[in-house]
């Protein structure tokens, strides 16, 4: 009788210790176990619902992409500025900004009376020297045969000399006009002049209008070649270092970003300017008709290009500040380890941390980690 109550108070201890709630542990499927502070254990169905995959470490070549500012520019080289070599009044002129003119075109006609002034005088030298070298050679004759003295030979000489260095600079300041010296007669004076394009380009300023007057010295157009435009980039000085001659850039502008327009590095100032930073002068490849002088431009350049060891982006969690990754461990058991993590590109980042895990959560990373602090913050 005494074993019998024996067994029977054992069960009941038994039956009421199933029936407290604080001694059992129920764990369904959708429950994750946190096995220590860096570890989680996950079931089947909880793997398979987040679409969880595993995967190795990947070798991918990445580089570093520079984001800068800049406009486009015109080489000084490639910039013209059209002036009138002897003062005048515009005659005529059909010139706006924008217009494209060819090389040799007449820009603008320019007409003054200096101009009959210094071809009369050319015209009046010329006459001259021909009687003046008719005459030398006379005295030099004469001079030969005692027929005249030295003197009046050596006076002659002078002035036969100076006659056609005048001749010279005369019909030099002609071509400086655009009149041909060779053909000018007492026939075909002219009181004008025009003035030509040096480029064929596009015209960027007109100064004038019909009727005014211009001084040698001021700048009648300006015009720009098509073909010569650049871009000048402002870059940092701690990325200055990493660009090299003959590297290439892909810029955008803001009125068409989808239109990318390639350039290569021509010149890297070697100077650092007050802000920390140096232009970079580009040349500009595909520039085309429609983009400007002064367009701003938002460039992207590619430096250390590398061998580097990467995974998908959505391998790698942030958590508190740092990068982890998890590990596989295998019976969908995960550990979180932390990683360095250096250039992202194309749906990959890469890893600089030494230590490499084995297999790693390649996809739904996050899911892990979300599971892993929701059941440590359960279990506290």
């Amino acid at each position: 009788m005494k074993n019998k109550l024996n067994v029977g108070i054992i069960c009941m201890a038994v039956l009421m210790a199933c029936g407290n709630p604080e001694n059992q542990k129920d764990i369904s499927v959708d429950q994750a176990v946190t096995v220590n502070t860096n570890e989680v254990q996950l079931s089947a169905e909880q793997v398979r619902n987040a679409d969880i995959r595993t995967g190795k470490i990947e070798t991918k070549r990445m580089y570093n992409t520079i984001n800068v500012n800049g406009v486009v520019d015109v080489p000084p080289e490639n910039t013209y500025s059209v002036s009138v070599p002897m003062g005048g009044y515009i005659r005529k002129m059909l010139l706006i900004p924008g217009m494209m003119v060819k090389k040799g075109a007449v820009l603008t006609t320019v007409e003054d009376q200096q101009y009959i002034q210094l071809q009369q005088d050319y015209l009046t030298s010329k006459n001259k020297l021909k009687f003046v070298a008719e005459d030398y050679i006379r005295q030099k004759g004469l001079n030969q045969t005692k027929a005249t003295s030295d003197k009046i030979f050596q006076q002659t000489e002078s002035e036969f000399n100076n006659q056609k260095v005048l001749v010279k600079s005369l019909a030099e300041k002609l071509r400086l006009i655009g009149i041909n010296p060779l053909t000018l007669n007492e026939d075909n004076i002219t009181r004008s002049i025009s003035i030509y394009a040096p480029i064929s380009g596009y015209v960027t300023k007109v100064n004038v209008n019909a009727g005014k007057y211009v001084n040698a010295a001021d700048v009648l157009f300006e015009l720009i070649s098509p073909g010569a435009l650049h871009a000048s980039l402002t870059v940092f000085e701690r990325d200055a270092a990493s660009l090299k001659i003959g590297q290439e850039i892909v810029c955008t502008t803001s009125a068409n970003p989808e239109k990318k327009y390639i350039a290569k590095i021509h010149l890297i100032t070697p100077n650092i300017e007050g802000d920390r930073t140096t232009t970079v002068h580009c040349d500009l490849e595909n520039a085309g008709n429609k983009l400007l002088p002064g367009t701003f431009l938002n460039a992207a350049i590619s430096v250390s290009n590398a061998v580097v060891d990467a995974v998908p982006e959505d391998a790698v969690v942030k958590w508190e500040n740092k990068y982890y990754v998890f590990e596989d461990l295998g019976s969908y058991r995960y550990k979180m380890i932390p990683v360095e993590i250096g250039t992202a590109m194309e749906g990959f980042t890469e890893i600089k941390t030494k230590s490499r895990p084995g297999n790693i959560v390649t996809k739904n990373a996050y899911a892990i980690l979300m599971k892993m602090k929701n059941s440590g913050e359960e279990g506290e």
